[in-house]
Parts: structure tokens; C-alpha cells; sequence
């Protein structure tokens, strides 16, 4: 058993037994909820007032907010034309990822911020909604939507209800009551539990009287819990994904702030979770202000970043490592290399494959990426996989891949068969930072272990790197076919900023981003070299792009390596 999680339960086999308990204890559960007596259970104590005004750090669009005016609701890529005064709840949307934004009230905060016509507009479409899907609906009440609804409502409902009348006001009011109530009865594991206990208490925040003061306790009480399971010792998010740890910063420093305005003192264990977290997005926190694609989350932008980053006093210098990532750092270039396993069981969700996978920026500028897929881009599960990121991978092989099917439904797209070990080594020395990495993913299957050298020559301002293929499991079965030879490819994908042109030789490749005249080389000793097609994600939406692929053939009783280097091909950008 590895982190709590039983072994068996991370194989296929084990995730349809999984499967099948959980989907009948899920059943049972939606009966319940749709009962008139949990119906009226969620409804005591009635709440009638509302109390303090919670505030989302998160940076609002305010462009967006008049597109709403206009009854143009674009979310995930799509749009519904609905017209000034429509109603966007009652006709079919174009995606699920389209309704999810709709009904988790993520708009809400663009509306209010215009002002007094905004927040008449988000009330409109508030009591639209409870028209519709007050009562109880499968989807709209469903734990990911919910969660960020009661979240985005409980921030919303004080500006939204400053022209509303009395009875308007209690509505809303007994709405976002029971809504947080039947979040905190959805805490039945590890994951979310801590984002919706935190929304729950935010909610309870928003609310007056007993209803408030009943959901603050029952919310913080339940987030004292989950913290210490969600937030590592060094900061770090128990998926691994640097996203979820800068959005749950983002929620605990709403409620922090919720609780002052109402005179609590928040409790020791999330302002210790407030600081570690707040660490953890300092380190992730690149050259151009985002964070990693990694691990299913997307970087986001600068501006959204520094929101959480809003309230820091002097700049510190950030770690090296941490949650299991290594930086390097020089005059020019930053890598940033995963150098854990994924995580395991039902935190990983949205963990991807992908040992030894690297992102690389060129000053403020992303070079080497990954897909960047997250569980909002409309893309395939297929992503997750070590092929769609910045590593090596042997045969077209995968080392670990997301279920599907009946078990991804009732489990959600956890990864199975997943690698566990990697290690990792680091050296600093006078001009130099090395880093060593290597993972058992292939051993089981090929017998070969795959290394990973990083070296950033500081005086020089370039990177070596080298991947090598040693013998780990001599005498390996591969079958009847009984190949020797094993192919393999080390890819790097680039950012759709970046361009990349072979050169003559068939080995180098010339690296430019946009419009600029000179650039940098990737040069290398494989035995065969390409650029090729590519995707990135970026806001959830695909972008075309290019990844250069080192291929060669690894031999079983010796293995194989290749070498390659970026250095500039001359000064990239340009001096101004």
C-alpha cells in the first residue's frame, strides 16, 4: 500500500471491482438526494439574510462581462447567442464543457464587476436558474459543479442582491444555503475535500444567522481534516498538479479574508496550508509569470498567477525542488523537470504518465512544452500519456494510461499501471547545474531503464542533455517474436510560438519564435531526426504546434543513448 491507497485497486482488474462498489454506492446516494426528506433537510435552518461580502482574489474580464450584457455567453470555445434579457438555462447548450462553466456561475464574477447593470443582470439570470434547477438536477448539482457554484455564488450574492427586494434577498439566500449543504455531505474521500469544506465555509461566511454560523463550523471543522491530506509538507498538491495548488490558494485566501470580515480567527491549519501553498506557486512560478503544464494543469497567465501572489512581501529566492520537481537555472534558460512518479488511486484524476517530462523557457519565453492537457481541454485522455510530453518513450509504449469506459464513470480517468519509482540526483558546481534522473517504467515490460542527464553550463548559457536506455532486467522475455532491437523516441514539443526548421545535415534543428532572425540549435547525434506536427492547450482549446522527434533503436543487452544540446545560434531575443 503506497500513500493509503491499496496496490490492487491500481491495476485494471482492480479498478473495475473499484468500479462496481462505488457505482452502487453512488446510486444509493442519488436516490437519497432526490428525496423529499434530504430535500428538506437541506432546507433547516432557513437562512434569510445574507452577511458578509467574501471577495475571489481571482482577476476579473471585464470584456467578458459585457458580452454577457449582450446575452453572448462563450465558455470552453463555444457560444450561445441568447440575446439582451435571454434565457441561456432554458434551451440546450453546445457542449458539456460549455454547461459546466454556465451552471458552475464562473461568470458571475465579470458581471458584477461592471457595476449596478451588471449585478441586475447576474440577479436576472440567478433567479433564472433556480427557476429551473433549484430543486435538484443530476448534472447541475453534480460535485464538480456545485462545488464551484456554491464557491462563485457565495462571493456574488451580496453585490448581486444590493437592488434586490427582500424576498429576492431570501431566495438567494436559502438557495446558497442549501446548496453548501449538500456540498459538505458530498466529502466522501480525499480528493476535493478540502476545496469544497473551503467553499461550504465561504458559504457560510456569505450567510447570516444560524444557517451561517452552522456552515462556517461544519466547513472549517471538515477543512481542518482534509488540509494536512491535500497540502504536502512542502507545499506541494497531493495530485502533483501545480494548477490545484495555485486554485486552492486562491479559495483559502478567499475565506481568509471572509473570516476577518466576520471576526473568526481561522484555524492554525490553514494558515500553515496558506504559506506552504503560498511557497509551492513561488517555486512553479516561471520567467513569464505562469506555471508548468504539468500534470494536468495549464500554466494560466501572468496576470492570473499574481493574483495569489498579491499580498507576498519581499521577494525570496524559491527552492530548487519541491512536490517532486527540479529547477535549473541560468544567464538565459530555466528548466523545470518532473522527477517523481505520478500520483496514485484517486488523486489521479487528472495525473498524466509522463516520467522524466521537461519544460524549458528561453527568458520570458516558452520554448519546450508539453500538450499542456488539463481536465478542461477538449482533448483526448490519450494526452495523458508519455508521448504528448517533452520525454522518451520506447516502442510507442505506454508506462501508465488513464481507464475509460464504465470504470472512468464511476471512478473518474484515473491512470493505472503507472510507474512508481524515479530517482533523482542533483550537483551544483562552480559554472554548472547537473541533474540526474531515471524511472522503471519500461523495466517490466523492455528490461530498460530509462536515464535522464540534465546539464546547464552556466558560463556557456547553454544545456546538454542525454537520455539513455541501460539494462536493467537481463534475460527479459519479449515474447515469441523475440526482437532484440527496441525503437525509441525523445521528443520535445514546442510552444506554438516557436517554429522549427531541420537543417541540412538532417540532425540540427533551428529553433525561432515568431518573427525573430536568429534563434537557437538543437543539435544531436541520433539516427534520425524530425520535426512534426504537434498540439498545445491553451484556455482549454487546441493550437497547432511542432515537436522535434529523436528516433533510434535500443538494443536489449546494451541499450542505447543520444545526446543533444541547445545553445543560441546567436544573441535570442535581439539586444532592443
Amino acid at each position: 500500500m503506497a500513500g493509503g491507497f491499496p496496490a490492487i485497486f491500481d491495476t485494471p482488474a482492480g479498478a473495475y471491482v473499484l468500479a462496481f462498489a462505488e457505482g452502487g454506492r453512488r446510486a444509493l446516494a442519488r436516490e437519497w438526494a432526490g428525496t423529499g426528506l434530504h430535500r428538506w433537510l437541506l432546507s433547516h435552518p432557513k437562512a434569510q439574510a445574507l452577511a458578509g461580502r467574501p471577495k475571489d482574489p481571482r482577476p476579473v474580464d471585464l470584456a467578458a462581462g459585457h458580452r454577457l450584457l449582450a446575452g453572448r455567453f462563450e465558455f470552453g470555445g463555444a457560444l450561445l447567442e441568447a440575446g439582451v434579457g435571454g434565457d441561456p438555462w432554458d434551451r440546450p447548450s453546445p457542449s458539456r464543457r460549455f454547461a459546466a462553466a454556465l451552471h458552475r456561475f464562473d461568470w458571475t464574477r465579470d458581471l458584477v464587476a461592471i457595476g449596478d447593470e451588471g449585478a441586475a443582470e447576474a440577479l436576472r439570470l440567478t433567479l433564472d436558474w433556480r427557476r429551473l434547477f433549484g430543486r435538484w438536477n443530476g448534472f447541475a448539482w453534480s460535485p464538480e459543479v456545485l462545488e464551484r457554484r456554491v464557491f462563485n455564488l457565495a462571493c456574488a450574492a451580496k453585490p448581486i442582491c444590493s437592488k434586490a427586494s427582500d424576498a429576492e434577498v431570501a431566495l438567494i439566500a436559502q438557495d446558497l444555503a442549501r446548496q453548501a449543504r449538500h456540498l459538505v455531505s458530498l466529502i466522501d474521500g480525499p480528493v476535493r475535500a478540502a476545496e469544497r469544506a473551503c467553499a461550504a465555509a465561504l458559504a457560510g461566511t456569505a450567510l447570516g444567522g444560524d444557517a451561517g454560523e452552522a456552515l462556517i463550523a461544519q466547513g472549517l471543522s471538515r477543512l481542518q481534516r482534509s488540509l494536512p491530506v491535500t497540502v504536502q509538507p512542502d507545499g506541494g498538491h497531493a495530485s502533483r498538479c501545480p494548477r490545484a495548488a495555485l486554485e486552492l490558494l486562491l479559495d483559502l485566501q478567499a475565506l481568509d479574508e471572509a473570516l476577518v470580515q466576520r471576526g473568526i480567527a481561522p484555524p492554525d491549519e490553514m494558515l500553515r496550508a496558506i504559506d506552504r501553498l503560498a511557497g509551492a506557486v513561488r517555486f512553479f512560478t516561471l520567467a513569464d509569470g505562469g506555471l508548468p503544464d504539468l500534470q494536468g494543469g495549464e500554466g494560466g497567465t501572468a496576470a492570473y498567477v499574481a493574483a495569489a501572489r498579491a499580498s507576498e512581501g519581499a521577494s525570496t529566492k524559491p527552492p530548487v525542488a519541491r512536490n517532486g520537481y527540479h529547477r535549473l537555472e541560468g544567464r538565459s534558460l530555466q528548466v523545470i523537470a518532473d522527477a517523481a512518479p505520478p500520483a496514485r488511486g484517486p488523486w489521479s484524476v487528472t495525473a498524466c504518465a509522463q516520467p522524466l517530462a521537461m519544460e524549458l523557457l528561453i527568458g520570458a519565453r516558452r520554448v519546450i512544452v508539453g500538450s499542456a492537457w488539463s481536465p478542461d481541454a477538449v482533448g483526448p485522455q490519450a494526452l495523458r500519456v508519455a508521448d504528448a510530453a517533452s520525454t522518451a518513450t520506447l516502442a510507442d509504449a505506454v508506462c501508465g494510461e488513464p481507464i475509460g469506459g464504465f470504470r472512468a464513470g464511476v471512478l473518474g480517468p484515473r491512470l493505472v499501471g503507472a510507474y512508481e519509482a524515479v530517482d533523482a540526483r542533483r550537483q551544483e558546481g562552480d559554472g554548472a547545474l547537473w541533474l540526474e534522473l531515471a524511472h522503471d517504467g519500461w523495466v517490466k515490460r523492455f528490461g530498460l531503464r530509462h536515464e535522464r542527464r540534465l546539464y546547464l553550463d552556466l558560463a556557456a548559457d547553454e544545456l546538454r542533455g542525454e537520455d539513455r536506455f541501460l539494462t536493467a532486467r537481463p534475460g527479459v522475455d519479449l515474447g515469441p517474436a523475440g526482437r532484440r532491437f527496441i525503437p525509441f523516441a525523445v521528443r520535445f514539443h514546442l510552444h506554438p510560438d516557436v517554429k522549427a526548421s531541420l537543417a541540412r545535415d538532417s540532425k540540427s534543428v533551428l529553433l525561432q519564435a515568431g518573427d525573430q532572425e536568429h534563434g537557437w540549435w538543437l543539435r544531436n547525434d541520433a539516427a534520425d531526426a524530425s520535426v512534426e506536427p504537434s498540439v498545445f492547450f491553451q484556455d482549454g482549446q487546441p493550437k497547432r504546434a511542432q515537436q522535434i522527434v529523436l528516433r533510434g533503436q535500443a538494443r536489449v543487452e546494451t541499450g542505447a543513448r543520444v545526446r543533444w544540446k541547445l545553445a543560441a545560434a546567436e544573441i535570442w531575443p535581439p539586444p532592443q
